[in-house]
């Protein structure tokens, strides 16, 4: 009895970001699959709220929700600027990883450069279509 409680402690010294990402994946998963289907309620954003225009990260809640359903198009329809930054984000993690400072920098630019003209061009009338909707 004593080992095991040994092997438990040193296993959750040694991987506590493990434990903490598999726990706060199957919270949101809860939250995603059974909380907001049951209740119909989930968290708004805030900046919606506030100002009715979209924020370069309205929808990501939809779009989580369809790429659980395996829905890509429709994720994308929701917000197309994640399928964009998601493999930004892995390059830059890479090249901050090995210390290629000049690139990194140069990568989260980028992802901000692209972040504010999404969010700005979102909420024009000619790039309507960049808001988040369900497709029929």
């Amino acid at each position: 009895m004593l080992i095991n409680w040994y092997k438990f402690t040193i296993y959750k010294r040694t991987h506590p970001k493990l434990f903490w990402g598999v726990s706060l994946s199957l919270v949101g998963v809860v939250y995603l699959k059974a909380w907001i289907p049951l209740t119909n309620i989930s968290i708004p954003c805030p900046f919606h709220e506030w100002t009715g225009l979209y924020c370069p990260g309205c929808g990501v809640t939809r779009v989580i929700l369809s790429l659980l359903k395996f829905d890509v198009i429709q994720a994308f329809r929701f917000n197309p600027l994640l399928f964009i930054l998601a493999p930004l984000y892995m390059l830059y993690w890479i090249t901050n990883k090995k210390h290629i400072r000049p690139l990194s920098r140069a990568i989260m630019a980028i992802m901000l450069i692209l972040t504010v003209t999404f969010g700005i061009l979102r909420n024009l009338p000619l790039f309507e279509y960049l808001a988040p909707t369900v497709i029929r």
